[in-house]
């Protein structure tokens, strides 16, 4: 299967005093997300998406389906803490061939290390494509790609 992971954008916002877990994305943020879409879009990917339920997450999940003509929904799974383990649980339940999973890091540097072996980093609105073997849990990492090479 086809399985993408990308990373929230950016969310910093230096003077918050609000719970972490409540912070949308920057307008930078949204920008480097809208890149990284409309790069998915020029690819012709066509996954479901699932994303975690905080806003920077879902924000940017929003924003790739609306480039991917995709339709977004919340997976609890994908909170921070995401694992290989959460992602067989939304398996068990996506009869798809192709998947983007919206989420945070460590947990997808981590996940994607457990599904492939490969050492990553992701950056804010970075994209990871795995072809992912989902019976044996086990994948290639295809690419990865920050969003300053969705650039070009």
């Amino acid at each position: 299967m086809k399985l993408y992971f990308l990373r929230h954008g950016k969310a910093d916002w230096p003077n918050w005093n609000r719970p972490d877990d409540e912070r949308p994305l920057t307008d930078e943020g949204k920008k480097e997300t809208a890149t990284v879409a409309k790069l998915l879009a020029r690819l012709e990917i066509t996954p479901t998406i699932l994303t975690s339920p905080l806003p920077r997450a879902s924000q940017t999940a929003e924003i790739a389906g609306k480039y991917l003509k995709a339709k977004v929904e919340i997976d609890p799974l994908l909170r921070p803490g995401f694992n290989a383990t959460n992602l067989g649980k939304i398996l068990k339940k996506f009869p798809g061939k192709s998947l983007m999973v919206v989420g945070h890091e460590p947990d997808f540097t981590r996940t994607i290390f457990q599904l492939t072996g490969g050492k990553t980093k992701m950056a804010k609105a970075g994209v990871a494509f795995v072809d992912l073997d989902p019976e044996e849990m086990k994948g290639v990492l295809r690419w990865l790609v920050p969003p300053k090479f969705a650039k070009a």
